[in-house]
């Protein structure tokens, strides 16, 4: 387990978006790359410093620790700030080449910690807690999935031996894990022959330090708390959709924001086993964000190009951590900035970041004053959607 001591909304125009490649509007050309730069971007070691650093600023309002080890002996970093009753989990880079998560975190800790009467405010109503790089062997590899071989993960689970590998290992030279579908709702879940491989619908199995060390930290917050009362992922998606009509025609969609996708009826069928699960709520959390940028920046502005993620019912991932917490109560809000296969410029970069950490913010500041509560739900779908295609980093 962690330790404890990890102690009026907007009115949006919708209006239709297309996948075409072209000119972003203010964020650089398009230009899809194989193999993103990693220039500019914070390192493991650079991380780790810099929380470290945080925590001996900050006099102690950050605090900061290991809540696991990776297959390579990495440590997983968590950090935590406020001590207030509404607790917030927010992870990065579960996906190695999705780095944009890792920067807003460090910078948000930085804002959190502060001496301003709305920090300190802020801090007696939330807890923080921030992963920054939740993947990192994938992240120093630049690469999606993690480090491990099947062989790995059936020494691990000697029960395992045999079996056919998870549907979402990746075999061949370099093999690992997409991280982001090895949840399991049922948080006591042990891995057993008899569910592999499993499929895209299914919950996952835990196979991997990455994921059990977050779900041990929800655990232990769920104990201290009562409840973890919202968890949010932080990914990359395609670097050119954009959006026709409306104030922003013709521009690049900057950040696309969602709920659990559970399938048909919003996750209807799993409520008999998980009775706590509350879309709505999710929804809500979600258009704070949403909300928050559209106020902060202005519809005009290229860090409000706020859209939905796409969420048909035929859309079902019971393995992703963002549904597994879902099911247990939390709210659970997706970030997909764009640029998982764009070189950034620092502009861009530095734009892009930003908007992920204004979202947060957004989120945040409603928790503490109770705003998140009394939004309507409904109201994220006057947003746009865009056409969730396999560029998308989900």
């Amino acid at each position: 387990m962690a330790s404890a001591m990890l102690g009026g909304p907007a009115t949006a125009t919708p209006v239709a978006v297309t996948g075409e490649r072209g000119q972003d509007g203010g964020l650089g050309t398009c230009s899809p790359v194989e193999n993103p730069s990693t220039a500019g971007w914070t390192s493991y070691s650079e991380m780790k410093r810099e929380l470290d650093r945080l925590a001996q600023a900050s006099g102690g309002t950050v605090g900061v620790e290991s809540i696991g080890t990776t297959h390579r002996d990495r440590d997983i970093m968590a950090a935590r700030v406020g001590t207030g009753p509404q607790v917030i989990v927010v992870t990065g880079a579960i996906h190695g080449n999705e780095r944009t998560g890792v920067e807003a975190q460090l910078s948000l800790l930085k804002t959190l910690a502060g001496n301003s009467p709305e920090a300190k405010r802020i801090r007696s109503e939330v807890t923080f807690v921030s992963i920054p790089m939740l993947n990192p062997d994938g992240l120093e590899l630049n690469r999606r999935v993690n480090d491990v071989s099947w062989a790995d993960t059936e020494a691990q689970f000697p029960q395992l031996a045999g079996a056919t590998p998870a549907w979402y290992y990746r075999s061949g030279d370099l093999p690992g894990f997409d991280l982001n579908r090895d949840f399991h709702p049922d948080l006591d879940y042990v891995p057993q022959p008899e569910d592999m491989p499993g499929a895209q619908t299914d919950a996952g199995f835990y196979l991997n330090p990455e994921s059990r060390a977050v779900r041990d930290l929800y655990v232990s917050l769920q104990e201290e708390f009562g409840s973890v009362a919202a968890v949010v992922d932080l990914h990359h998606m395609g670097p050119c959709n954009e959006t026709t009509g409306g104030p922003r025609d013709g521009k690049q969609v900057t950040v696309a924001i969602d709920y659990p996708p559970l399938g048909v009826n919003d996750g209807a069928a799993y409520l008999d086993d998980y009775p706590l699960l509350d879309q709505d709520k999710s929804r809500r959390y979600a258009l704070a964000a949403m909300d928050g940028l559209t106020d902060s920046y202005g519809a005009q502005s290229p860090l409000a190009g706020v859209v939905r993620y796409l969420h048909p019912e035929e859309r079902e991932f019971a393995g992703q951590g963002r549904s597994a917490f879902a099911l247990n109560g939390s709210a659970s809000v997706l970030f997909e900035v764009r640029g998982q296969t764009q070189s950034f410029g620092q502009k861009q970069k530095g734009m892009l970041v930003k908007t992920v950490e204004t979202g947060l913010m957004s989120i945040i500041k409603a928790m503490a004053d109770g705003s998140v509560n009394t939004l309507d739900g409904d109201d994220f779908f006057d947003y746009p959607d865009y056409g969730w295609d396999t560029a998308s980093g989900d």
